[in-house]
C-alpha cells in the first residue's frame, strides 16, 4: 500500500544496505499506531519472528526518528486520497 504513495524504498543514506528496508519500518511502525502499540518493547513482542530478527530494538528507535519527515509525507498523501470527497470528518483517537 505504501508503494502507491512512495516509489523508493529506502531514503536514509547509509554505508550498509539495511536488513528491514525504510518503508518496511515505516509500514511496521504505522500498523503499531493503528493498532494502539506505544512501547517498543510490547512491539517486538509482538512482532513476527521473520521482522523481529531483522532489526534491533535501538536501531529501529533511532531509524524511524530520522524517518519522521517521510512518514509525514506519506500520512499527508494519503489523507489527500480518503478527503477528496468528504467535507466534514469526525476523529477518535485514530491516527490518520
Amino acid at each position: 500500500m505504501l508503494k502507491q504513495f512512495e516509489t523508493k524504498s529506502n531514503f536514509l543514506n547509509q554505508k550498509r544496505c539495511p536488513r528491514l528496508s525504510d518503508i518496511e519500518l515505516i509500514s511496521v511502525d504505522l500498523t503499531a499506531e493503528s493498532l494502539s502499540i506505544d512501547s517498543e518493547y510490547q512491539l517486538f513482542r509482538t512482532l513476527p519472528e521473520s521482522l523481529s530478527s531483522r532489526i534491533e530494538r535501538s536501531v529501529y528507535n533511532r531509524r524511524r526518528r530520522k524517518l519522521f519527515f517521510v512518514k509525514e509525507r506519506i500520512r499527508k498523501a494519503l489523507s489527500e486520497k480518503l478527503t477528496i470527497t468528504e467535507n466534514y470528518f469526525i476523529v477518535d483517537s485514530m491516527p490518520l
